[in-house]
């Protein structure tokens, strides 16, 4: 079903990276900037002219694009950028709902008497930022949030598109089936496969059809983002149901050991904002990418939720334990970790780590408080909020150490 009339705001600034670093060093303005040496983590779009692509290795990156200004990530200024794109946002309409640090879904519906048609209010956002922030940003303009989304994406870098009412499919059906959410390189495989190239052969082909090929849950949701159906609202208090952090390790070889180093100190920085946030967990999930560019995901189920980091790290290296056959055969680029069903602590009992037989052991009854937030953890949590999250770390880490830790929006 479709709200009642294209007053969904999709934004999303450009390049947000290299934007920043464009409009802080005048000398860069115009030329191509990497921001990232070993992994790219941004690139202008002088950059992306040259082919140069978000997580490509900084090597390939420099060869496609000699002549581009590489700069180390200067992440305190990325979160003071956010920070004042989001007071735009929340000046804008208080209906935002945050989808990254530099993105978000803005509901006007409301605002049409007071601030004119949603056109106007996406004008008047586009130039808030430019003047109040300096960075550029492209808003996507539609009855729903998905059109919104795809409206912005079309019209970057730095432009505004409106999704008129009773032309959701003919914009939407041209375009490539890649643009669907949901559709990644092995659906996308499939699918063409098949003929099926645009969305339009996506709603063409049928529920059906689409069930039958990648499953019930995603086929039905493919058909009806084809057909233009998309009753989400924008939630402005959307709680997260899992937090996670991943590191890249570029096409160096590693061993089990360092990649198992590494995801201790992922698991750390997990922890710690599940802990500030006051949020439990049960389900662990590992994330690989290895060096023939597959994937693989393996997760374990807790018997409780816990915010233990001890219980977390033990359930993660188990589960590295079993994936070890495929980095030594494959290579391995990216490791992540992720604890998902999260919930409010209150009340929670928490888990010990494996016993021998690699099984959860609960907490006896008068030891779950105690478990909760055990002498360690909060003692490292005072430490680090106080001097900083590099203040303490494991001595694992010491030679590579904890990697970058990107800015993310408030954990609710």
């Amino acid at each position: 079903m479709f709200v009642s009339a294209p007053a969904i705001l999709h934004a999303d600034l450009d390049s947000f990276y290299a934007s920043v670093e464009q409009r802080d060093d005048a000398r860069l303005r115009g030329r191509p900037v990497i921001v990232g040496a070993g992994v790219v983590l941004a690139a202008s779009y002088e950059a992306k002219a040259h082919g140069v692509r978000t997580a490509m290795g900084g090597g390939l990156a420099r060869r496609l694009c000699p002549q581009a200004v590489v700069v180390p990530p200067r992440f305190s200024a990325y979160t003071a950028a956010s920070r004042a794109v989001f007071e735009v946002f929340r000046d804008t309409t208080p209906l935002v709902e945050g989808i990254s640090i530099d993105e978000a879904f803005l509901d006007v519906s409301g605002l049409h008497k007071i601030a004119g048609p949603p056109v106007d209010i996406g004008r008047r956002l586009r130039s808030e930022v430019a003047t109040r922030v300096g960075l550029p940003i492209t808003v996507g303009v539609a009855r729903t949030k998905f059109l919104a989304k795809v409206a912005s994406r079309v019209a970057k870098p730095d432009g505004l598109l409106v999704v008129p009412d009773g032309g959701e499919l003919a914009f939407l059906h041209p375009l490539s089936v890649e643009l669907l959410w949901g559709v990644g390189d092995v659906t996308a495989a499939k699918l063409r496969g098949l003929g099926v190239r645009t969305v339009a052969d996506v709603a063409a082909l049928g529920e059906p059809a689409l069930v039958s090929l990648i499953g019930p849950a995603a086929g039905r949701h493919l058909h009806a983002l084809a057909v233009g159906h998309d009753p989400r609202p924008v939630e402005v208090t959307r709680r997260r149901r899992s937090m996670g952090a991943q590191r890249a390790l570029g096409r160096t070889p590693r061993s089990l050991p360092e990649v198992e180093a590494m995801l201790a100190g992922l698991v750390d920085r997990v922890m710690r904002r599940m802990r500030a946030a006051h949020r439990v967990g049960r389900t662990v999930v590992l994330r690989l990418r290895f060096g023939d560019f597959s994937r693989a995901t393996r997760s374990h189920t807790l018997s409780r939720a816990t915010a233990r980091t001890d219980a977390v790290l033990e359930a993660a290296r188990s589960l590295l334990g079993a994936a070890a056959p495929l980095i030594a055969e494959r290579g391995i680029t990216l490791v992540g970790v992720a604890v998902g069903g999260l919930d409010d602590d209150a009340g929670a009992q928490l888990v010990l780590p494996f016993d021998e037989r690699r099984s959860p052991v609960l907490a006896p009854a008068p030891e779950i408080e105690a478990a909760r937030e055990p002498a360690l953890d909060a003692a490292l949590d005072e430490v680090r909020e106080r001097f900083g999250s590099g203040a303490v770390t494991r001595g694992v880490l010491l030679r590579d150490g904890q990697g970058m830790e990107v800015p993310l929006l408030p954990d609710l």
